[in-house]
């Protein structure tokens, strides 16, 4: 049972030195995506001084289709990155050992969008139809969805026709597939911005496919975890993002704003982003004092939808107690 709260700035600072100014320790984050409402807690908090409050300088770094988080956290170039938990165990499997350090998002955005004049009406009619998925960690879920369907997806008579998707869901539009992946807080709303309305879909989310698995998560290096003054600024760069989130989905006008204002290349607008940030705070459902916190049931049923599928487990062997840790998320938001 979980009985910690998040630490106040002020008690904090109370408790880093005395009353002269202290300097501010510098600390990167790398984003998995370009920069949008799916990262407004982050901007928030930078945006509203929470994260100078505790004592960091904090740079954001947007992500896009040619970043891989891991390989960025790997190399040097973050401290801590914001990943799908799939891609994350995946690349620790492949050597590069990550471990979640705290989990804003509880529960899944990600949905199979159809057009509905395709006749896919259940999962059991997929077979024979074109199923567009993005490859850069995405692709995770979705095949081990599909092994547990019993469908195959290679091969010359495989059972689906698996369409590699661009970041776009002009597949869907250009009826170059039956059904493409979405987020129920961006490309879906684009399917429906593009012409296609409502009903004229049909859509499978994720989460009530017995399929989810966990994303944006924050993920460190294990060995880094072993640096006491690494984890202490990870620790404040938690609970600082805790209050960053709770603010951003109480002020979701101000939020998207503040997104819009952070997008260097000029592609936010404030109606896409605030609608956004809609969707998003459904997925967020813990309360202030437990954001971030994650739930081990929630890490075990992603790792058992991991290691699924006889042919193809996306990850061959349970990572186990070591791919996570609250006690980053504990000394953040307790005192």
């Amino acid at each position: 049972m979980k009985t910690l709260r998040l630490v106040s700035a002020t008690a904090l600072a109370i408790g880093m030195g005395s009353g002269s100014a202290q300097a501010l320790d510098d600390f990167t984050l790398q984003l998995k995506w370009v920069t949008q409402a799916q990262f407004a807690g982050y901007y928030a908090a930078q945006d509203q001084g929470f994260y100078e409050d505790f004592g960091l300088d904090v740079t954001i770094m947007p992500g896009g289709p040619d970043i891989a988080p891991p390989q960025v956290i790997a190399a040097g170039g973050a401290d801590v990155i914001v990943e799908w938990m799939p891609a994350a165990m995946a690349a620790r499997e492949r050597g590069v050992p990550l471990v979640n350090v705290a989990q804003f998002f509880d529960r899944s955005g990600m949905m199979l969008t159809c057009r509905a004049d395709s006749g896919i009406e259940s999962p059991e009619d997929f077979a024979g139809h074109t199923l567009g998925v993005w490859f850069a960690g995405n692709e995770y879920p979705f095949l081990s969805w599909m092994s547990r369907l019993g469908y195959s997806t290679s091969g010359p008579d495989a059972d689906v026709e698996v369409l590699r998707q661009g970041f776009n869901v002009d597949p869907l539009l250009q009826n170059q597939a039956s059904c493409i992946s979405t987020m129920i807080y961006n490309e879906y709303w684009q399917v429906v911005d593009a012409g296609l309305p409502e009903d004229e879909l049909v859509t499978f989310f994720y989460e009530d496919q017995g399929v989810a698995t966990l994303e944006d998560g924050l993920y460190a290096l294990e060995d880094q975890l072993q640096d006491p003054e690494y984890v202490d600024k990870l620790a404040r760069f938690v609970a600082a993002s805790a209050q960053g989130w709770a603010w951003a989905i109480d002020n979701i006008d101000a939020a998207a704003e503040i997104v819009v204002e952070n997008d260097m290349a000029g592609a936010a607008t404030f109606e896409v982003q605030r609608r956004q940030l809609e969707n998003i705070a459904t997925l967020i459902t813990a309360p202030p004092e437990e954001m971030g916190y994650l739930d081990p049931e929630d890490y075990e049923r992603t790792i058992e939808v991991l290691l699924s599928g006889d042919s193809d487990p996306v990850i061959t062997e349970d990572p186990g107690d070591a791919a996570w840790t609250h006690e980053v998320w504990e000394q953040g938001m307790t005192q």
